[in-house]
């Protein structure tokens, strides 16, 4: 569908969406803060998870937070492939704490999705 020139070329706009960290001391030792991270996030999935740039990300706003947890472990750990997630995965150095607390951030955020709840 995209060439690999393409994936790295908006891997690499995604990334340089995020916010930079002016104090490079602080950045070396602390990495981005978890509102880059939620940034880095919205670069390609929209602003709150719910307007992603293309029709192929998917809208992670409402999503369930464990699945997201999950899904975002299994592209940390190489159990699920996507060059742009792996590169942002790696890029932002997620821990489990932050990868939970994104999860829990996108699944509060209004969805244009609907959620069916089981009786």
């Amino acid at each position: 569908m995209f060439s690999l020139r393409s994936i790295l070329l908006i891997c690499g706009l995604a990334l340089t969406a995020a916010p930079v960290i002016a104090n490079e001391e602080t950045a070396a030792t602390e990495g981005p803060s978890f509102d880059d991270k939620v940034a880095a996030c919205a670069a390609c999935h929209g602003e709150n998870g719910a307007k992603p740039i293309m029709p192929e990300y998917p809208i992670i706003a409402g999503q369930h937070a464990d699945y997201i947890a999950t899904a975002l472990r299994a592209y940390r750990d190489g159990r699920r492939n996507n060059a742009i997630m792996a590169a942002q995965i790696t890029a932002l150095q997620l821990s489990d704490t932050e990868i939970d607390r994104l999860g829990q951030h996108f699944s509060e955020q209004a969805s244009p999705l609907t959620v069916l709840k089981m009786r």
